[in-house]
Protein backbone atom coordinates (compact mmCIF):
# COMPACT_ATOMS: atom_id res chain seq x y z
CA UNK A 1 0.00 0.00 0.00
CA UNK A 2 1.27 3.45 -0.90
CA UNK A 3 0.74 6.14 1.71
CA UNK A 4 0.64 9.75 0.58
CA UNK A 5 1.87 12.21 3.15
CA UNK A 6 2.04 15.96 2.93
CA UNK A 7 5.65 17.08 3.27
CA UNK A 8 6.39 20.22 5.20
CA UNK A 9 8.24 22.96 3.34
CA UNK A 10 11.46 24.27 4.83
CA UNK A 11 13.35 27.28 3.53
CA UNK A 12 17.08 27.67 4.05
CA UNK A 13 18.85 30.98 3.72
CA UNK A 14 22.63 31.18 3.67
CA UNK A 15 23.72 34.42 5.29
CA UNK A 16 27.32 35.22 6.29
CA UNK A 17 28.23 31.55 5.92
CA UNK A 18 25.44 30.37 8.25
CA UNK A 19 22.43 28.30 7.22
CA UNK A 20 19.27 29.87 8.62
CA UNK A 21 16.20 27.62 8.60
CA UNK A 22 12.96 29.49 8.00
CA UNK A 23 9.58 27.94 8.72
CA UNK A 24 6.76 28.06 6.20
CA UNK A 25 4.55 31.04 7.13
CA UNK A 26 1.67 29.86 4.93
CA UNK A 27 1.69 26.54 3.04
CA UNK A 28 -0.62 27.91 0.32
CA UNK A 29 1.82 30.68 -0.61
CA UNK A 30 4.17 30.38 -3.56
CA UNK A 31 7.89 30.14 -2.90
CA UNK A 32 8.25 33.72 -4.18
CA UNK A 33 5.61 34.95 -1.73
CA UNK A 34 7.49 33.30 1.15
CA UNK A 35 10.72 34.94 -0.02
CA UNK A 36 8.97 38.33 -0.11
CA UNK A 37 7.55 37.72 3.37
CA UNK A 38 11.01 37.12 4.84
CA UNK A 39 12.70 39.90 2.82
CA UNK A 40 11.76 42.43 5.53
CA UNK A 41 13.90 40.56 8.07
CA UNK A 42 16.57 39.38 5.62
CA UNK A 43 17.19 42.09 2.98
CA UNK A 44 19.52 39.70 1.11
CA UNK A 45 16.36 37.94 -0.08
CA UNK A 46 15.40 40.87 -2.31
CA UNK A 47 18.09 39.72 -4.75
CA UNK A 48 17.93 35.99 -4.03
CA UNK A 49 16.50 33.15 -6.05
CA UNK A 50 15.08 29.86 -4.85
CA UNK A 51 16.77 26.60 -5.78
CA UNK A 52 14.87 23.59 -7.03
CA UNK A 53 13.27 21.78 -4.08
CA UNK A 54 15.01 18.80 -2.52
CA UNK A 55 13.47 16.27 -0.16
CA UNK A 56 15.43 16.09 3.08
CA UNK A 57 14.38 14.61 6.43
CA UNK A 58 10.72 14.22 5.38
CA UNK A 59 10.51 17.87 4.31
CA UNK A 60 10.75 19.70 1.02
CA UNK A 61 13.73 22.00 1.29
CA UNK A 62 14.14 25.16 -0.77
CA UNK A 63 17.40 27.09 -0.59
CA UNK A 64 17.35 30.84 -1.03
CA UNK A 65 20.59 31.76 -2.74
CA UNK A 66 21.83 35.28 -3.21
CA UNK A 67 22.64 36.21 -6.77
CA UNK A 68 24.79 39.16 -5.67
CA UNK A 69 28.49 38.78 -6.26
CA UNK A 70 28.20 35.72 -8.49
CA UNK A 71 29.21 35.74 -12.12
CA UNK A 72 27.77 33.65 -14.90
Amino acid sequence: MLLATHLERVFVLKDKGQDIRLTDPEPRWSVEAVMNYYANMYPILTTAKASAPQIKDDAVEYRFESVMGTKG
